[in-house]
Parts: C-alpha cells; structure tokens; sequence
C-alpha cells in the first residue's frame, strides 16, 4: 500500500502542469511577487562584478577518486552530497572514506576524496534542497553566466592551510579571481562566503598577501586591486557553541532530542549501529571543526556571572531599525523562575541546578591535573574508537566534577577529551585577542582566521557586510548529564529533560538559546561588523566600511512556499528574496550606503558595547 501510494502521488506530481504549485499557492496566499532576478533586470540592472562564491563547512560535494576495495564502482562519484545512496548501502565504508588520518588531518593510506568542482559543486546540497542555486539563478536573470561567477569549491574537512597544501585551492582561487577581473573590464569581484566560508575568506585574505612559501605572494595590495566587496552570509566569525557539543559529545539540540527518544538506536552497541560514536570518530578527524570553536575566550562569551546577552528575552521580537543602534528596548529583564537571568556564559554547565546557581556557591574541582585512569576500551570497541575510551572512568568523573565551562575553559576541557585532535588544532588555529599585532607570531597562518588576532588588508575601499538571519532560537550553552554506561558508550550527553518552568526562560530541552539563525548567536554574526571593525580600529587599520544587514525571519505560510522567501535560517536564508537582492544590487555595482545602510532587528549594537574589548 506504502509503495503503490508512493508511485501514485509521484505520478501525479509527474502529470501536473509546472504551473499548478504556484497556480495553488496564490489561491491561498495571493499573487507572488518577483522573484528578485526578475524584479531588478525590469529596473536595468545588468551584470557588473564578477562574483564568487565560498560555500560553507557540509555544503560542498565531495566525490571518491581512491579507495579501498569496499568502494569498488565508485570512482568519481560523490560520497558527500547528492543522494548519499552509499551512506545507505555501505554505511562502515562511507564512515571509512570520509574519514581523515587522526594523526596528519590528511587522506588515510588508499584514500583520495576530493571536492567537486564548478558550480555545481555547491548549488544543491541533495536533490531537491538548494544552497547557491536559487542565487546563482537570480544573477543569470541579470546577466551573469559561467564566466562571471566562480565557486570556490574546497574540501571543508580538512584544516584551511591544508587546503593549499594539498590541493592548491587557495592558489586556485587567487588565479580565478584575477582572471576573472582581467576578463571583465577591470571590475572588482565581489566575494560571497556563507557560514564557514567566512573564516575560509579571512585566512585568504591574509594567504594572499603573504610573502611565499607560506603565503600567496600577491603583495599588500592584492586585495585592494581585486575585491570590491565581501557579503558574508551567516558567518561565525566567533564560533558557535553548537561547535563545542558536537565535539564533546557529537550532539546539537536535535541530535540530543533523538539521543533521548531513542538510545538504543543512535547511543547503544544495538545491531551494531553505534551511530554516535561512528560520527565522533569520523568528524573529531575533520579539522575544520575546529575553526568554529569559540573565540575570545570569556571577554566575548561571558564568565560565570556575565555575558553580553544578560537580560535577553526569549519571546520578543525587535522592530526594524536603519540606524546603527536597535531603537526601542522591550526584551530585557525575563527573569527565570528563580528569580535570576540565564547565565549564557557557561556555556557546559553539569546539571540544571549548576546551570542556575550563584557562581560563589559551585564547588568545583580541577580536571586539568586528573588522572585519567584505566583504559575503557575493549576488543568490541575498535571500529567505534573515540578518544574517551582511553580516559577510563576518574578522567569521566573528572569532567562532571568540573560542573561548568565558559569559553576560557573550553578548550581546557577539549585538550582533556581530545588531546591527539587538539594538537592537530593547535597547529592551524587559535582562539585568543591580540594584545599586540605588530607582534611577528601573528605572520603565522594558525591566526589568520581569527578576527581578534589579525588584520584585514590595507584596503580602505573595500566594504565588509554581514549578512545574517535573526529571529531564531539559537543554541548557546548547554545542560549536560552523564550518560548511563555501557560498551563503547559516549560518557556525556545533554540533558533534555533539563527545562525551565517559567514560559519565557531561554532554557528548553537542555539547551540556553538566544537570538540568532537557528547556528550561529547574533553575536558571533554581527560583533566584528558592529564594533570591531567599525571605523579605523587596530583590526581594521584602513578603516574598511562595514554594514550589518539581517533578516528577520518568517516561516513558509504552507507547504508549498517549500522553504519559503523569508527565512533567516542558516541555509534556508539563501533563497530569502530580501537578502538576494542586497547581493545582486552590490554586484551590480551598488554600495552598502545605497542598499540603506545597517538594517538592524536584534540588541547586536547593545550587545557589542557591552564587551570590553581594546579596539
């Protein structure tokens, strides 16, 4: 019955005029608009700048061209994105390939995945569910083909410097970008990284002026020859928390929810599925992770008793402000039923008592010097190896004793959990402030994705966007427990049942959310553009102008709208008409003061002034 249902609606979906989704939706909701393609090539926009693309961390597809003899057949076909038909048919095997080596963060002996390349390599991540292509589409109806649009494809699990030493694709991107200004006339590309690719385009930006070997080369003036604009969409340029609990315990808010519902299926050695442990062991191998842990430590993130975000209310919403400060506070003062704010800035706390309770009144106790004690590991555990089964049950117990983590602790914490991924880490990125730039360790490549702790170019007219999605809970610190033992097992997991009884509380199902895309907090989004790159500052000495522009978010009215026109979500934000057309009008040769400046619903000017920053 399931199957013959099946082919009977496809059938129909087959038989139907193309026009009979959109014929029923303006039924419902009225006639749609234009798309926003459409809307400005009526008004004479043509194609300026050439454009590219930086797509994020999962987005890009990636496809076998070496393997092991499981994967027989599948020579150049894509092992990420697409259908994900082999996840299904050989799931060990898929698990095998995507992995890296944990010691070298490189391809494993007999494995070569490698990114796929054009446009195509990002425009749809599987069938049906868009990334860059409702974007792209929007451009060509302006002008813009092939020759005028570049998609920087790269392998986005491994460590950025890595991507140049193995592939050359920071080379690759170099030499695209000035044939594609020397082919246009001149015109300037205007760059567009999304979510991780912002961090991709930051350390770029420093790659390319760096002296060789270690740099591209190009000379302090590359940037300013070459980049019009850069509209960052959904960039974590701070990290996210999300980053934090799907290292330490591969959970976010929706994987902990399934983690809670059913156990046996993602947690236990039950038919074999180990599935958690399965993902921890492969993406504790991707180094890119990594990049998104969060930076600043507790001067941006908050301590125990403070964060920026003290007092936001978690079921208001601002109204609309151009100005470059949110006009109309109405969401501070939400107090939970303890009479207390959620403290953000512990961003792992052990227990929702921990989560809530005056700092003086915690007893913690020092994990740093734990021993970890005797291996947890046994025969049944070699394919699932995690990292936890070599701290035996002290080194656990360790961790909870701890009882909370902000940002400073963090990475104490992942040291702890993590060591052999840490030192990878340790080798290309870094997570503190600058106290002094001109300090030559900052010519390293491990800092050139951290905005606190380096420049941007010598490029005054060059203007930076960020461009996010508001409106969403977003997670930003976590409840967490431990979990009941058992073989193989991931000791930590957050704790769903961990909820606040008072109805505007930001804490639901073990997860503080704040304001933000449903990824990245409004903070981590929004900071850099809204204080610390604003006017001439020691991390923007030629005073680049920046504009913060977000979109408040509004679901789909049915389900035929798909994944509608409004969205502020982290990927969905892509097909928002709102935000194509601030990208299409910059790439049409419009500056930030002509698409009106800041457009600002969130506390994000509010927030940034209450960080304590030397700029």
């Amino acid at each position: 019955m399931v199957c013959c249902t099946w082919w009977f609606m496809l059938f129909l979906f087959n038989a139907m005029p193309a026009s009979f989704p959109q014929f029923v939706t303006e039924a419902i909701t009225g006639p749609l608009s234009d798309p926003p393609g459409v809307k400005l090539h009526k008004e004479g926009l043509k194609a300026k700048h050439p454009v590219v693309f930086v797509p994020g961390i999962v987005t890009g597809g990636l496809e076998l061209w070496e393997g092991h003899s499981c994967a027989d057949g599948l020579f150049r076909k894509r092992l990420w994105g697409g259908t994900f038909g082999e996840l299904y048919r050989r799931p060990l095997c898929w698990v095998e390939h995507m992995s890296l080596d944990n010691e070298t963060g490189l391809d494993p002996a007999g494995v070569r995945v490698r990114p796929v390349s054009g446009l195509v390599a990002a425009d749809y991540f599987a069938p049906g569910y868009f990334v860059w292509a409702v974007l792209i589409a929007n451009l060509a109806r302006i002008g813009y083909e092939e020759k005028t649009m570049y998609m920087a494809a790269y392998d986005w699990r491994i460590a950025f410097q890595n991507t140049e030493v193995r592939d050359q694709t920071l080379s690759r991107m170099k030499s695209n970008i000035e044939l594609m200004v020397a082919t246009n006339e001149g015109n300037k590309v205007v760059v567009i990284p999304h979510s991780m690719g912002a961090l991709y385009f930051l350390h770029f930006m420093k790659w390319v002026e760096a002296p060789a070997p270690m740099g591209g080369g190009g000379g302090s003036d590359w940037c300013a020859k070459h980049i019009k604009a850069i509209m960052n969409i959904g960039g974590p340029f701070l990290g996210v928390p999300k980053a934090v609990s799907g290292l330490f315990s591969a959970e976010a808010k929706d994987i902990a929810v399934a983690r809670s519902v059913a156990p046996s299926v993602l947690d236990k050695d039950v038919f074999g599925l180990q599935t958690l442990q399965h993902v921890m062991r492969m993406t504790r191998t991707w180094d890119t992770t990594m990049s998104m842990i969060p930076k600043g430590g507790d001067t941006i993130w908050g301590n125990l008793d403070w964060s920026p975000e003290d007092g936001y209310n978690c079921t208001l919403k601002k109204q609309r402000s151009n100005d470059t400060h949110t006009a109309g506070k109405n969401g501070n003062g939400c107090l939970d039923s303890s009479g207390k704010g959620a403290h953000f800035g512990r961003i792992i706390s052990f227990g929702k008592d921990v989560a809530e309770a005056p700092s003086s009144t915690i007893e913690r106790m020092d994990f740093r010097g734990a021993t970890k004690g005797n291996n947890l590991a046994n025969a049944t555990c070699q394919d699932v190896w995690t990292e936890y089964h070599d701290m035996g049950i002290p080194g656990i117990k360790a961790i909870a004793d701890y009882k909370v983590y902000t940002a400073g602790s963090i990475l104490d914490l992942l040291h702890y959990v993590a060591p052999k991924m840490m030192k990878r880490g340790d080798a290309h990125y870094s997570y503190g402030i600058a106290d002094d730039l001109d300090d030559p360790k900052y010519n390293h490549y491990k800092y050139w994705s951290n905005p606190l702790e380096t420049r941007l170019p010598n490029a005054p007219d060059i203007e930076i966007f960020s461009l996010y999605g508001v409106g969403i809970p977003t997670e930003r610190a976590y409840v967490y427990k431990m979990s009941a033992a058992a073989d193989c097992y991931i000791p930590f997991q957050i704790d769903t049942m961990a909820d606040s009884s008072d109805q505007c509380s930001c804490l639901k199902g073990g997860v503080y959310n704040v304001n933000g895309d449903e990824t990245v907090p409004v903070l981590s989004a929004g900071y850099m553009c809204a204080k610390g790159w604003k006017g001439k500052t020691r991390f923007n000495p030629s005073g680049m102008r920046t504009f913060i522009r977000e979109y408040d978010h509004a679901p789909p009215a049915n389900l035929l709208e798909g994944r509608g026109t409004q969205s502020g979500a982290h990927v969905d934000i892509m097909g928002n008409f709102a935000l194509i057309e601030d990208v299409i009008r910059v790439a049409a040769g419009a500056t930030g003061e002509d698409l009106g400046g800041n457009r600002v619903y969130s506390d994000i000017f509010e927030w940034s002034e209450r960080i304590d920053l030397k700029l």
